[in-house]
């Protein structure tokens, strides 16, 4: 494994390779409820502040009527005492009388500049101007002028507006001069309203005045005079592009309008002038709303700004912080990539020496085997050859006494001793294959019968008492005989050694039938210090020299290739019990194995 395939397998938080590590959901969190929070707040604060300031702006707006009302009032209020006066002036009348006017136009003029009236005209009982503050005026004809016509019908200052031309209008004080009770003539004084219009300007956006009928008589927008209001508001001016964009801007953003002027959205306002029906309306431009508004707004956004760029912040050093914990993470991974490395290699050579240590032990396995293999012989053939020593000792004597047919019974048993050593050397195979292929059925008393024959002659030369206890009927297994002899001769050599010691020495041996056939070797020894290991080759309790430690392990080998088993325990009165248990034959049905202990 190379340091790339490492760095595949995970990353150091131990998630799967191949993607970033993302922002924490909280962050994200965060930054989304920033972003809500200001949107919220932001349309809040424009909808309540736009509503605050335009509530101001109307009440101001609406102050500002109020005060120019109070303001044209006065002023007309003012000049309608002036024709009252002059109407009364001896000098006019004295002129009037005596139609010398070479010093009216002058004294005229000097009222005017104390009056602070727009015009003063003297009109004769004809309607012509015979002294006027305006001398282009001197000498017009006035017959039919509403302030001429109107002063004549009534004995009280009357008072008319008339259209110039052009979108002007001259507003009006007229009055007749009687004297004797006889018309000499009428005194006209205009108002200076036009001086009014340009303060209005110069506060407000548009103001206009108009009359019962709904005309526009007074009004900062000189192209409305003469119009009704829906006439001059009828036109809203095309603006370009960009203009139309800061328009629906701030159409959207600002109260709903009342009108439009010069296509900006205005607030309109309204207020009765008591004097002659008229009507005073002003509009005013959400401009300084909006400034305010927005001003509000951009510390509200600065705030939001500096707060995203300092969640931004935090978010940057936690990313140099993670990227700094990975080239660390990461120099861990190829310093410990480097170590597996060593340790994989390390694991190689020691696999390598293992095979050949396998190899080698395979080697003494087989040399073991050999060994034990000979061990097995020299043992099995041990228990004949002493036997047939014991019965060519007894042939011996029995010759030397003239006994020689007994003598020759001697020699057939050493006969079949040998006969029973070559078949020993034949089975010699049969060591090293599992089950019993030259298996035979077998009558186990037979076997054990044959056993205690074999082992005959040691039972003679110690005081040892044996007891048997047999069925009456065969007990039939399948077995090889040579080898179930062998492994009972074996168990019979076992329990001699065990009470060679013992004054009352006894051996039982008790054959027994039930669901399987089991045969049983007990002594009354010391018993067997280490059940376990027990049947492990070359494990032994006698003296060296006395015994291989191989009888069991052999013993027990045979017993398991017929499928039985070789146990052994402990009595509890003292002594050892060994038992092979083997399968019934019954002829017809499939052989059954037993698992060896």
């Amino acid at each position: 494994m190379n340091d790339d395939e490492q760095m595949d397998a995970h990353d150091p938080q131990g998630r799967p390779a191949g993607g970033q590590s993302p922002n924490p959901w909280w962050l994200r969190s965060v930054i989304g409820l920033i972003f809500l929070t200001a949107l919220a707040s932001i349309w809040t604060t424009n909808t309540w502040l736009t509503e605050r300031f335009s509530e101001n702006t109307r009440v101001r707006s609406e102050l500002r009527l109020a005060l120019y009302t109070g303001n044209l009032l006065s002023e007309l209020q003012r000049t309608a005492v002036v024709p009252l006066l002059l109407a009364r002036d001896p000098a006019l009348i004295g002129a009037l009388q005596s139609n010398d006017f070479s010093t009216t136009s002058a004294r005229l003029m000097a009222a005017q500049k104390e009056i602070g009236a727009a015009s003063i005209r003297l009109l004769d009982a004809s309607g012509r101007t015979v002294g006027a503050t305006d001398r282009y005026q001197l000498g017009t004809n006035n017959v039919q002028a509403p302030y001429y016509v109107e002063a004549l019908r009534s004995r009280d200052t009357v008072f008319s507006v008339s259209n110039q031309g052009s979108g002007a209008y001259e507003f009006t004080y007229s009055r007749a001069i009687v004297a004797d009770g006889k018309t000499l003539g009428v005194i006209v004084v205009g108002a200076d309203l036009t001086r009014l219009e340009r303060s209005w300007a110069g506060i407000s956006d548009a103001v206009a005045v108009t009359d019962s009928a709904g005309d526009i008589i007074l009004a900062t927008e000189p192209r409305w005079r003469g119009l009704t209001m829906p006439e001059a508001l009828a036109v809203r001016s095309a603006p370009s592009a960009i203009q139309r964009a800061f328009q629906v801007t701030a159409d959207w953003t600002s109260m709903p309008a009342d009108a439009y002027l010069q296509g900006r959205a205005v607030m309109r306002s309204e207020s009765r002038i008591p004097f002659r029906g008229w009507r005073m309306i002003s509009f005013t431009t959400y401009a300084s709303i909006r400034e305010r508004v927005n001003a509000v707004l951009a510390l509200e956004i600065m705030g939001f700004a500096i707060l995203l760029a300092g969640t931004f912040y935090l978010m940057s050093r936690r990313a140099r912080r993670q990227s700094a914990a990975y080239m660390r993470e990461s120099a861990d991974l190829r310093a410990l990539n480097a170590r597996l490395t060593r340790e994989i290699a390390e694991r190689e050579r020691v696999q390598k020496e293992l095979r050949v240590a396998e190899q080698t032990v395979q080697q003494s396995s087989k040399l073991a085997a050999l060994g034990e293999m000979s061990a097995g012989v020299s043992h099995e053939l041990n228990q004949p050859l002493a036997a047939m020593k014991t019965y060519l000792a007894g042939a011996r004597l029995l010759l030397q006494r003239g006994r020689s047919e007994e003598a020759l019974s001697s020699f057939q048993r050493i006969d079949d001793l040998i006969e029973r050593m070559g078949a020993i050397t034949r089975q010699l195979k049969s060591y090293a294959r599992k089950g019993g292929e030259a298996v035979e059925p077998v009558d186990l008393r037979a076997s054990v019968s044959n056993a205690l024959t074999m082992m005959e002659p040691q039972l003679r030369t110690r005081p040892i008492r044996v007891n048997r206890n047999f069925p009456r009927g065969k007990v039939m297994v399948l077995a090889d005989r040579i080898r179930l002899e062998q492994v009972i001769i074996n168990l019979l050599r076992n329990a001699v050694d065990a009470v060679k010691d013992r004054r009352e020495a006894t051996i039982d041996i008790v054959v027994e039938v039930g669901s399987h056939a089991y045969v049983s070797v007990r002594d009354n020894g010391p018993g067997v210090s280490d059940l376990e290991k027990l049947f492990e080759p070359f494990w032994t309790t006698k003296k060296p020299g006395e015994g291989t430690g191989l009888g069991l392990a052999i013993s027990s080998s045979i017993v398991a290739d017929f499928g039985g088993r070789l146990t052994a325990h402990n009595e509890t009165e003292g002594g050892a019990v060994f038992q092979v248990e083997l399968p019934l034959h019954r002829p017809g049905q499939p052989r059954e194995a037993l698992g060896a202990e």
